[in-house]
């Protein structure tokens, strides 16, 4: 209907997965390589789970389209299915013949299914068998599953299996009836929600892949997607669905903030409000409080005849007989509360907080110039072997990375500004402002909501997550950073190839420092090691906790 309002060649935001809309978040490019390292290494389960439509089917789709010449997949969508049913439909995925004798014998369905496994490994194919909603097996189906693992030879299993499901997923797999299968499981993976920044990149990806030319959301649309979504993709897709249908209804060829939760409203069957009503609200009935507060204080006769009488009270006599007031009261006034600090900096010195003050300010702390009102800061970046990362964290996720980042700042009148923070330590920041301040946590924790750039010297361009099986430069970057980290001196022939010593060394580093421990270096995983190696002339936020090698 509004496909040709909005120069669209396709509806960018139907439900059902497809490949070739897959946008690859941080997220979903890991959760990618968890599934093609289970296509590529023998042996055992990999397990990949997520919250209701966060793209853990169009991932699947996304495998399929990337399948190894050589391997065979078995898709099994619906798994609710008795144990004789799920191994009939295995042998259907495959293409394998049962005789009619067989159905419903699962010692039968067992042999031909062996049989057939054997025949694919001596022709060199590999079979792997993906069960999406995986969290819908029965316990009986479930040990099925286990016992099909056994069939191997002297070298190998003969199947790979990837699970595929909700989190319930790993609450079912933890029962101590299952603790066998549970035990098999090689890698795990749970997919997260899109980020803030993520989000607005997840909807221009499918608009300009569905032929749009120009930025139909506004920004602040984009993010009121990212407020009522929460970073979900089914639900950014169906409200982004009904925006455009709302824009197009009232011949508006920009979608708003206002539209956005319109659309939401039509979706969720409720109202709601902007995001910054209930902070207008709570200021509004502060300043109402604060006038009737400072009336009254001018206006009651009992405060200065209270202030006296407290004075009379504790006055200390003097040598002549008559009364003193003492020493404090006599000459310590009251003391007014003083306005917040950061909030007068960033009236101060509103100048140097826009971005291309802040990004000229984080580049010289890295010996790069930043060319302001040229090509976007990510950009230069590259083009100077650094790379951006932007993303929604937390005071820790800033100490893991431990490299100076753009905190987006925003005041009590609404506007944002953008300060570099070069230091970080338990109670304090450092902000490159005005010359250098510093403030405390909580203070800053006022005004910062979680967003943040910073740049990284990565091993090489494009990054890109790390997992068994992968060799080149990057893979020998990450043995000898590890080897560093253990004081070791990196040796430049080094294997560059993933094997399975790297990725127990690197679940090691991932678990001394609180990282997701599933032995793949991603990118969050890369940051953490290159800071933790870094030399004399990275900028680090901290370097108490940081280890160089050599």
């Amino acid at each position: 209907m509004y496909l040709s309002f909005f120069g669209l060649t396709e509806k960018p935001f139907a439900i059902t997965p497809d490949p070739r809309y897959l946008y690859l978040s941080e997220r979903h490019a890991e959760a990618l390589a968890h599934l093609l390292y289970g296509i590529n290494e023998a042996g055992g389960f990999v397990q990949l789970t997520g919250e209701v439509g966060t793209g853990k089917t169009t991932i699947v789709r996304s495998l399929l389209a990337q399948t190894p010449k050589n391997a065979e997949i078995a898709l099994i969508l619906n798994p609710k299915m008795t144990a004789p049913e799920f191994l009939l439909t295995i042998c259907e995925e495959l293409g394998i013949g049962v005789p009619d004798s067989a159905l419903g014998s699962l010692k039968d369905l067992v042999d031909i299914l062996s049989e057939y496994l054997l025949r694919a490994h001596a022709a060199g194919h590999r079979v792997v068998l993906v069960v999406d909603e995986a969290q819908n097996l029965s316990p009986e189906v479930l040990e099925q599953v286990r016992l099909l693992t056994n069939l191997e030879t002297n070298t190998q299993k003969l199947l790979q299996i990837i699970l595929i499901g909700q989190p319930e997923l790993r609450e079912l797999l933890a029962r101590n009836e299952l603790r066998q299968l549970a035990q098999r499981i090689t890698g795990r993976y749970h997919l997260n929600p899109l980020s803030h920044d993520e989000t607005a990149a997840y909807v221009l990806h499918r608009l300009r892949v569905a032929g749009a030319t120009t930025d139909i959301f506004a920004p602040p649309a984009l993010h009121a997607v990212f407020s009522l979504s929460q970073g979900v993709p089914r639900v950014i897709n169906v409200i982004c669905d009904r925006s455009l249908l709302g824009a197009y209804s009232l011949d508006r060829h920009r979608v708003t903030a206002s539209l956005v939760r319109s659309a939401a409203a039509e979706v969720f069957g409720r109202r709601f409000t902007p995001d910054w009503l209930p902070w207008a609200a709570t200021a509004a009935i502060a300043l109402v409080l604060s006038a009737v507060t400072f009336t009254v204080w001018k206006v009651q006769p009992w405060h200065a005849r209270a202030a006296v009488s407290a004075a009379a009270a504790t006055a200390v006599p003097r040598d002549d007989g008559a009364s003193a007031l003492p020493v404090a009261l006599a000459t310590t006034p009251p003391v007014a509360p003083k306005p917040p600090q950061l909030e007068k900096l960033l009236a101060q010195h509103l100048a140097e907080t826009d971005t291309d003050g802040a990004f000229g300010k984080l580049f010289g702390l890295w010996g790069a110039k930043y060319q302001p009102s040229g090509t976007d800061p990510c950009t230069q970046a590259g083009s100077l072997g650094l790379a951006c990362i932007a993303e929604r964290g937390s005071f820790g996720q800033l100490r893991l990375y431990n490299h100076p980042a753009i905190l987006l700042l925003h005041d009590g009148g609404g506007a944002t500004h953008q300060v570099v923070l070069t230091a970080l330590d338990d109670e304090q920041a450092h902000l490159d402002l005005g010359g250098g301040q510093v403030v405390s946590l909580g203070e800053l924790s006022r005004y910062w909501l979680g967003d943040f750039v910073m740049l990284w010297r990565p091993a090489s361009s494009p990054v890109k997550a790390l997992a068994s099986g992968m060799r080149g430069p990057q893979v020998r970057w990450l043995r000898q950073s590890l080897q560093r980290l253990h004081g070791l001196q990196g040796d430049a022939a080094v294997s560059d190839v993933f094997d399975a010593e790297l990725a127990t060394e690197v679940r090691e580093f991932q678990r001394m420092h609180q990282l997701a421990v599933d032995g793949i270096a991603g990118v969050q995983t890369q940051i953490a090691l290159a800071s933790a190696v870094a030399g004399a002339d990275v900028p680090l936020l901290s370097v108490a906790d940081t280890h160089h090698g050599g």
